[in-house]
């Protein structure tokens, strides 16, 4: 009885470590559909002006003005927002910033049904509008900038 006992201690023990062990890894996994989509919208002013405005109504609250996870709502979330300006984050496919974007994950709310025309999106393409595209336009504009420091 005793052994019984300490098995299932040990057991219950490596249950939770396991459990916390895969907890950490990062579950915000891209769908390969999406890890091969190009951006169909070219990175030009009007595409870059349009970005702008979608990132400062969607996301500035949480990864703020330079793009680094420092918004007003940022310290309020129980994860830091991603800092755009990483290389690691930018590395991403155009495809995974829109998966991202559009599914959310943790504290980062999807935004499939909250942008207007593109619920259509998450079918694996950039969906019928330019704002997706707008959007990942001009959050590749962060880690153009933080080339310059």
């Amino acid at each position: 009885m005793k052994k019984l006992i300490i098995l299932t201690g040990v057991i219950v023990v490596l249950a939770s470590a396991l459990s916390f062990i895969s907890y950490q890894e990062d579950p915000w996994k891209v769908p390969e559909k999406y890890e091969k989509l190009t951006n169909p919208v070219p990175a030009d002013e009007a595409s870059i002006a349009s970005g702008k405005e979608l990132y400062d109504y969607f996301c500035l609250s949480c990864h703020g003005t330079d793009g680094k996870g420092s918004g007003k709502r940022a310290y309020k979330l129980n994860n830091t927002p991603t800092d755009f300006t990483l290389d690691l984050f930018q590395k991403q496919s155009d495809g995974a910033l829109l998966y991202k974007i559009y599914s959310g994950h943790s504290d980062m709310p999807g935004f499939k049904k909250r942008i207007p025309g593109n619920q259509d999106a998450m079918d694996g393409s950039f969906g019928k509008t330019r704002i997706p595209g707008d959007m990942v336009n001009y959050i590749r504009t962060f880690g153009k900038k933080n080339l310059h420091h």
